[in-house]
């Protein structure tokens, strides 16, 4: 039987059947006092052997990169000045709302991971890295509660920034926190090596840390308990389908096709845009793909944050690539000449060939720059751009010849303008 769905603000929750509801919680907002019955801000009586836990267990980011917690938190500690931790809730990707339901339901669960991985790291102080108002609201209030600064946790600050695609970028928050534009920088130096104040700075995503608490109570080998021996755990699936959207707590390893059963879903699926709108699109041959990193790497598209959304016989994949394609156009750094002007042409190709304007050369100037392009960016928004056309042009050939010969029995609407796909609206 599978747990009961609860709801929060705008989105339902729901965790997959079977297992026990590690990050979501289906009965509403969690306060201090829940969070200590429960067994939260645990006195952390010995950092290196939590440590050897949190590697043992195989935790991963969940920010989109999926870089082990454990090296993380080794590469900032043990230097000649004390590191600094952030707490990365700057989710900017549109179609994912993981990250502000964590910090607007369960902010004690958020700080008290931060906590551990200060004290673990050796940082005197911490940050909650955000713009959601709400989100922002809720771990100030909780930070008003907070008892780890008595339990050897770091001071925590709040700090808020302007919401922006770009803005989650692990060089734009540590240059936010050093007065200076939510935008990515150069790299080198990276942040572990030179970020806040010139310390070597941690920055983890919300959802990673969240899972700190767990495996402090309760162990590797029963982290490990659910997922599989490379993606370990459950995580946290912003699924959008046409309806509506739903975030769920799944396994490590299950099949699109056993989540979309589990939720009802019974329309044709043709294929999915994954990771949010970094990892690109995949066919139909996505529903039997176990969700975990390995396969879906080999499958050439990633688990990014977690954001999955599934396309149907009404829904084009020209349409979706072409509106992940504007979003970036418009909500690029406009620092990095190879991104400002890469993502327009893109862009300008696709939506030229949802109209029936594109032809073979202008397809091949598209696959010319999927290729050429990647990697040329400061962050990672130029490839996420890259990936949008690639996967286009690779999973769904037929739908690209269909809009060369304006035969598209998806596309109503004409316009130019596209909106962003699968975005998640009034949360």
């Amino acid at each position: 039987m599978s747990a009961p769905a609860g709801t929060t603000v705008g989105v339902p929750v729901a965790v997959y059947p079977a297992i026990e509801p590690r990050l979501l919680r289906l009965d509403g907002a969690e306060d201090v006092n829940a969070y200590l019955d429960g067994g939260g801000y645990a006195p952390l009586l010995d950092p290196d052997a939590l440590l050897d836990q949190v590697t043992a267990a195989g935790l991963r980011g969940r920010g989109g990169a999926a870089f082990p917690l454990a090296r993380k938190i080794t590469t900032v500690r043990g230097g000649s000045v004390a590191p600094v931790v952030i707490a990365n809730g700057e989710e900017g990707e549109p179609s994912s709302v993981k990250d502000k339901w964590l910090l607007r339901n369960r902010p004690h669960l958020v700080l008290d991971g931060l906590r551990l991985a200060a004290v673990m790291a050796g940082a005197e102080r911490a940050y909650v890295y955000l713009s959601d108002p709400l989100a922002a609201d809720s771990i100030e209030r909780a930070l008003l509660e907070y008892p780890g600064r008595a339990r050897n946790g770091p001071d925590i600050t709040v700090h808020r920034v302007s919401p922006a695609y770009v803005a989650g970028e692990e060089t734009a928050a540590v240059r936010s926190l050093n007065g200076g534009p939510a935008l990515p920088s150069d790299k080198p130096p990276r942040p572990f090596e030179r970020g806040v104040d010139d310390r070597p700075t941690q920055v983890s995503n919300v959802e990673t840390l969240s899972n700190l608490p767990l495996i402090h109570a309760r162990g590797s080998a029963w982290y490990r308990s659910v997922g599989t021996d490379d993606s370990t755990g459950t995580y946290l699936m912003t699924l959008s389908t046409s309806g509506g959207t739903v975030l769920a707590e799944v396994p490590f390893g299950v099949t699109l096709r056993e989540v979309l059963t589990w939720r009802g879903h019974d329309a044709p699926v043709t294929g999915a845009l994954m990771g949010g709108y970094f990892a690109g699109l995949l066919s139909s041959r996505v529903l039997d793909l176990p969700l975990e990193y390995v396969a879906v790497a080999a499958a050439g598209s990633g688990l990014g944050c977690g954001a999955v959304g599934v396309l149907d016989e009404h829904t084009c994949p020209v349409t979706v690539a072409g509106g992940v394609l504007q979003y970036f156009a418009a909500n690029n750094a406009g620092q990095c000449g190879s991104c400002f002007n890469g993502t327009a042409a893109m862009a300008a190709v696709v939506t030229g060939l949802r109209l029936g304007r594109a032809r073979e050369p202008d397809i091949d100037r598209l696959r010319q720059w999927a290729a050429g392009l990647r990697g040329r960016g400061a962050c990672g928004t130029l490839d996420g751009a890259t990936n949008a056309a690639a996967t286009l042009l690779r999973e769904f050939p037929d739908a690209v010849e269909s809009h060369l010969i304006d035969e598209c029995s998806s596309c109503i609407t004409k316009g130019e303008h596209l909106p962003a796909p699968f975005a998640v609206h009034g949360y």
